[in-house]
């Protein structure tokens, strides 16, 4: 069947849309969309175009919708399917992702994009040999792929190839000096030294004015990190304070509402809860809970060394759990804390179990370091009486600095101002003494600085405390052969435990705003 003739508007409207789409502006192809689906229900061009306006706002859910209609009529333009691919792994749908993904380079084997879009859902879901496969299938068509090789770069850190993955971040550079990922990506290494021409490229790309103030913030923590490298303290502490001052502009966090958030986490548990139904559930899970940039990664990777652990890091299925809780109850957690039975405990816990079975394929326990376990700590002895919980913890001042140092992907949003820096540690540490207080003996409290100080001594109490028999393995994790899904620690866990890896005393003369927040 021919495709539905569009009138003279209809066709004006379409190309309005397309332009707006071309120049980044979805907002401004909504609404000619709109008159061209109602004109024209069934146009293909109308619902694809729709779908990427919805995918570009972030509603993968919807684009998936209109991305579809236009797939049924047209099943085998490889672009639609490779964008509907996108939308269906954002909006959860993995399978039918892959599926799509893999026919668009099946129809189109010579176009670049295509593999790429393919690979990089592979890395997004951990199947990384695959993925790697397809950025190289990429590169193999076209060599000048920025964002192929970043993510190609991005793999071998995960592995710890770290020196292929700079070789390949150096190729970027080489290409466009003033490419930020690339830039962030080697700070990010920490292992590995810019050079004081780096940081002259660095400052030359921010003479840019015309820069997107994302772009902007992360080559400004790439120049805080080379002129560290030079020892330029100063230097670098400016370019850290305005790189951080514009990402708080971009970013919403309310020090005064965490704060309420967290007295009712403490309200809610400190009434008694139901009697597990089941006091061994959960007993496969060692939950560590932490603030970033606390040791949390090496404490992952020291139990993952175990031959009885797989280490799953900051996995989102404890908060998919409550979130969705949530929302069947219509009250925000931890609001219906008091009204969940021992019934609805387990419920959640075994939801959980199921969730994270994955990681229990080859090993039989697992470690889930998600940065909100902190706040989740009365939850997850209600869901998982069974579980070990890590309370993992470093000196406020270093681990502050470290978040205020660090450009996170996501999530994280306290971390760019001192003041609020100081407030989240401060509500932080007041939490987890109630944990402790309020579950003697069930939330291991570990230091890192006596971990470091004291490595052989701490781990055989960690391993104790995980009712895991002792394996030197765990003595020496630098050698440790797996992959790490922290990039922020992923070179720097694969070294020797080491003590000397404090910032702060460089900077104290700048700190003092911190310092002064901070509960002593």
């Amino acid at each position: 069947m021919s495709p539905p003739s569009l009138s003279p508007a209809a066709g004006q409207w379409l190309s309005e849309a397309g332009k707006a789409l071309s120049q980044g502006r979805p907002d401004l192809a909504e609404q000619p969309l709109k008159r061209v689906l109602a004109e024209a229900p069934g146009f293909a061009n109308a619902q694809f175009l729709y779908g990427i306006a919805c995918q570009m706002r972030g509603d993968s859910h919807t684009a998936a919708e209109y991305m579809r209609k236009a797939s049924r009529q047209r099943p085998d333009d490889p672009n639609i399917l490779t964008n509907l691919g996108g939308a269906l792994y954002d909006s959860g749908a993995t399978e039918e992702a892959f599926v799509c993904l893999r026919r668009a380079t099946e129809l189109a084997p010579l176009q670049a994009s295509f593999w790429f879009n393919l690979g990089k859902a592979l890395k997004l879901h951990w199947q990384l040999d695959e993925a790697a496969g397809a950025l190289r299938r990429a590169l193999n068509l076209d060599e000048r792929h920025i964002s192929a090789r970043n993510t190609l770069a991005d793999i071998f850190t995960i592995r710890g190839n770290i020196a292929e993955a700079v070789a390949e971040y150096r190729k970027v550079l080489a290409m466009q000096p003033d490419q930020a990922h690339a830039w962030q990506c080697l700070a990010n290494l920490k292992t590995e030294s810019l050079t004081l021409e780096d940081a002259k490229q660095i400052q030359r790309a921010l003479q840019n004015r015309q820069l997107a103030p994302e772009v902007r913030v992360s080559l400004g923590f790439s120049l805080y990190k080379a002129l560290e490298d030079q020892h330029q303290y100063g230097e670098a502490f400016q370019a850290l304070r305005e790189a951080n001052a514009l990402k708080r502009q971009l970013i919403q966090w309310d020090a005064a509402a965490e704060r309420i958030h967290i007295d009712a986490v403490m309200d809610a548990f400190g009434h008694p809860l139901p009697t597990p139904l089941d006091p061994s559930l959960g007993q496969e899970v060692i939950l560590i809970a932490s603030l970033p940039r606390s040791g949390s990664t090496l404490v992952e990777h020291i139990l993952a060394s175990h031959p009885l652990v797989e280490g799953a890091n900051e996995i989102p299925d404890l908060s998919q759990v409550l979130d969705e809780e949530s929302k069947r109850r219509g009250k925000d957690f931890p609001h219906w804390v008091t009204d969940a039975t021992a019934e609805d405990w387990a419920r959640l816990g075994k939801d959980y179990l199921a969730r994270t079975a994955r990681w229990r394929a080859k090993r039989p326990y697992f470690t889930d370091k998600g940065l909100q376990n902190w706040q989740w700590v009365g939850a997850i002895r209600a869901m998982l009486p069974g579980a070990r919980i890590i309370d993992c913890h470093r000196d406020p001042v270093e681990t502050c600095f470290a978040c205020y140092r660090q450009l996170f992907s996501e999530g994280i949003h306290f971390s760019y101002d001192l003041g609020d820096l100081a407030s989240c540690y401060n509500d932080y540490q007041r939490l987890t003494d109630y944990w402790q207080q309020r579950y003697p003996g069930h939330v291991f409290d570990l230091s890192y600085e006596t971990l470091v100080r004291e490595p052989e001594a701490q781990i055989r109490r960690l391993l104790a405390f995980c009712q895991l028999p002792f394996d030197a393995a765990c003595l020496s994790p630098h050698q440790t052969q797996r992959d790490v899904h922290s990039t922020a620690s992923a070179a720097q866990v694969r070294q020797p435990i080491r003590g000397d890896t404090a910032r702060s005393p460089r900077y104290r003369d700048f700190l003092a705003q911190l310092i002064q927040h901070l509960d002593h």
